[in-house]
């Protein structure tokens, strides 16, 4: 059996978790692994000198366990191997794909460890303005919750840092404009997935 380990990374409130669902309803024996689930409980996580916890860092997060969980799936390749949605004309596109297991694997940094860089098959980052991010953000309730300037202060300062740092150091990345409507994005990203799928059968038939 072949795997595709696809990164759906980015921006918080990016709307990175919303496209991995659709998407794995769309494909094939898909699976999603979320960095979000793998967050250190709020007495491990550091404070800064402002009192901000530091949630948007590498540190905040049990990455050798991420790294262990895609390891495991990758060896099981467990799934439903049921497409439970179908749009039009996806019957023919997803055909003879069925000895592909795709896993979508979805947070908010994902490429800049390095762990992680050797597994991807395919990687997207999704963008977001400053104004949008915030207004987004504003919108949602965390545990904790945000402390007044955390946004400025903490998350978007962060993001730009590994923004930046993935724009110098890294290639082969998708970016995608996450103020564009969720239906284009999907069928964008699907895609290109599907081309993917293709590649590995037509690699493995002439192996």
């Amino acid at each position: 059996m072949k795997v595709l380990v696809i990164g759906l990374g980015g921006v918080t409130n990016g709307g990175k978790t919303t496209l991995a669902e659709k998407l794995k309803k769309m494909l094939p024996n898909c699976d999603i692994i979320s960095q979000d689930d793998f967050f250190k409980p709020e007495s491990e996580v550091e404070t800064d000198e402002r009192g901000f916890k530091l949630y948007d860092v590498l540190d905040a997060l049990y990455m050798d366990e991420m790294v262990k969980s895609i390891h495991n799936w990758m060896k099981s390749r467990t799934c439903s191997a049921v497409v439970t949605e179908e749009p039009q004309n996806t019957r023919d596109s997803v055909k003879n794909t069925e000895d592909v297991y795709i896993l979508i694997v979805e947070g908010f940094l994902l490429y800049n460890y390095e762990p992680l860089n050797e597994l991807w098959n395919r990687r997207y980052f999704l963008t977001l303005p400053y104004e949008e991010c915030k207004r987004r953000r504003s919108t949602r309730v965390y545990q904790p919750a945000d402390t007044p300037g955390y946004f400025d202060g903490h998350v978007w300062p962060m993001y730009l840092k590994y923004k930046n740092e993935l724009e110098e150091n890294t290639s082969n990345i998708v970016y995608l404009d996450g103020t564009k409507p969720q239906e284009e994005l999907l069928s964008c990203v699907y895609s290109d997935i599907i081309q993917e799928l293709k590649k590995l059968r037509e690699g493995s038939l002439m192996a």
